[in-house]
């Protein structure tokens, strides 16, 4: 029983994988937060490269990878993808469970398929400096790299939750170059009003979004750089997929349902669209599950709507999955899905009934990762463990029905930097957050009227 499926160089995919050009529907445009209008290119030119921005409206299904990212991916991918055989044992399932591992990039996530990728085109323009958020620090980590690798200054605004949660992943981020401060900050005015408003504020995602891109739009040798949520992101993140579909391909088996977390949407996007994709054009056809946190469960409990990609509403408007931007997701350990929308792509595609979403509580996620750590001897990132915490839901549900059926779930992280998290858990510290129904319903009245 072959247990690790190992792809060589030679069989990396030499291009992205966009979606755009198989889907039934285009999804509805984007929109500038001031005027309401659909953005153009000279709109986004503020904010990132005009490569990247030519990358959201290509009609192209394959995006040729550049020879320097190329070489960079290449220090790690391609990825492995194992066969969980012991999980199944323990489970005592007839499923077959797959994952593909991304925990081996140097950030030790998927986020540096992307990160590389954008840094690449800000140095190729010029671009002196980058802003960004980050949540968990796995993208923020991922950034700082990249910048590293291009010679880019990098200013990261890490959610203030995660910054005292997850102090090592500043560390990091400060080892590859970067300046890390706690959002909200007196950097910026939205920080400084939100700590006005609340001085023990949590932040968010959404308002570590409105600090990186007001400190962007005011110096001319700066871009802004995000890990998630835009068609570009998605776009870079298609490499996981492509390699998947390789590596199934050597095994007698190609999977019933394909799992993933899901915060903004990368991860999960990264590894279905491949497979979505050969299902669009009249192939074989799979199921697709995405996960998110109960305590911000943005496509299970939110509604399709326009809306800000940030809080303070400076960044562009688009319509998805969303909980409403001045919502402040209560602090999760999963740091990177604390969003309150999701991916206009993803959201998009849920709409049309393409894929599926389910959420489960942070202490059903934690008994899952502690399930798979013994069992698979990897520790996961809290935010791969909603993926294995549905994994398993499917493997449970295979055993009950005497059913057999393929599992496929991307494991987009490693836990080294979340064992406080685990140290909680195994403590018995940490608690389930009940939907926070009230808060959501308030923050929903302040929808822009599009």
């Amino acid at each position: 029983m072959e247990t690790k499926i190992v792809l060589s160089e030679l069989e990396m995919p030499q291009a992205w994988y966009n979606i755009a050009a198989d889907l039934p529907e285009p999804p509805p445009p984007v929109l500038h937060p001031e005027t309401g209008q659909p953005l153009g290119p000279a709109d986004l030119a503020p904010l990132f490269p005009m490569a990247l921005i030519m990358q959201l409206v290509s009609p192209e299904r394959y995006i040729p990878i550049p020879e320097p990212v190329f070489d960079i991916y290449r220090l790690w991918r391609p990825t492995p993808l194992y066969r969980a055989h012991r999980l199944e044992k323990v489970l005592d399932t007839p499923a077959k469970i797959y994952y593909k591992y991304e925990g081996t990039s140097p950030a030790g996530s998927h986020k540096p398929n992307t990160a590389i990728a954008q840094a690449y085109y800000c140095q190729q323009e010029g671009v002196k400096r980058i802003t960004t958020e980050t949540g968990a620090g796995q993208w923020g980590s991922a950034l700082s790299l990249a910048c590293n690798y291009f010679g880019l200054e990098c200013k990261v605004y890490m959610v203030k939750v995660s910054y005292h949660q997850k102090p090592y992943r500043r560390s990091l981020m400060e080892i590859w170059g970067a300046q890390v401060v706690a959002s909200p900050s007196e950097d910026t005015n939205a920080g400084r009003a939100a700590l006005k408003a609340n001085p023990n504020a949590l932040g968010s995602l959404g308002l570590a979004i409105s600090e990186a891109v007001e400190d962007c739009v005011q110096r001319e040798d700066t871009k802004y750089l995000l890990g998630s949520v835009l068609d570009f992101v998605l776009l870079h993140q298609t490499i996981i997929g492509q390699e998947a579909m390789t590596q199934m391909s050597k095994t007698a088996d190609f999977p019933d349902v394909v799992i993933g977390c899901v915060g903004g949407g990368s991860n999960f996007a990264g590894l279905i669209f491949p497979f979505l994709g050969e299902k669009l054009r009249g192939g074989r056809s799979a199921r697709f599950v995405a996960v998110e946190p109960e305590a911000c469960p943005s496509m299970t409990r939110g509604i399709y709507a326009f809306d800000y990609g940030d809080t303070a509403g400076m960044a562009p408007i688009a319509k998805m999955h969303t909980l409403g931007h001045t919502f402040e997701p209560p602090g999760i350990h999963a740091g990177g899905l604390r969003y309150h929308g999701m991916a206009p792509l993803v959201s998009h595609l849920y709409n049309l009934g393409l894929i599926e979403a389910t959420a489960v509580h942070q202490t059903k996620v934690f008994e899952s990762a502690l399930t798979f750590a013994r069992s698979e001897g990897i520790v996961p990132a809290p935010e791969s463990a909603h993926a294995i915490a549905a994994a398993i839901d499917e493997a449970n549900k295979a055993k009950e029905s005497g059913e057999a059926r393929t599992i496929l779930f991307n494991l987009s992280g490693h836990g080294h930097f979340d064992l406080g998290a685990y140290d909680a858990y195994l403590r018995g510290q940490l608690e389930d957050y009940a939907y926070p129904e009230d808060k959501v319903k308030e923050a929903l009245t302040h929808l822009p009227k599009v």
